[in-house]
């Protein structure tokens, strides 16, 4: 994923929002990206969530903008 900087940034900001540092997480979220860990997943998959949201609703804008 480090190709989309913008979606790598969103699910380190999940995974250290969810998984403290000091906290449960086993692994920093550069280790977690590197071994493709569940926790890790489950940052992207929500990071990709909120991308396809917050397009939708930058979508509704322009479209309100256009009325």
């Amino acid at each position: 994923m480090q190709h989309d900087l913008q979606l790598r940034a969103a699910a380190r900001a999940i995974y250290n929002n969810v998984y403290p540092p000091v906290d449960s997480a086993p692994f920093s979220f550069d280790e977690a990206e590197r071994f493709g860990t569940v926790e890790y997943r489950q940052a992207v998959g929500a990071a990709q969530d909120a991308r396809s949201v917050l397009a939708a609703q930058h979508e509704q804008f322009l479209f309100a903008a256009i009325l």
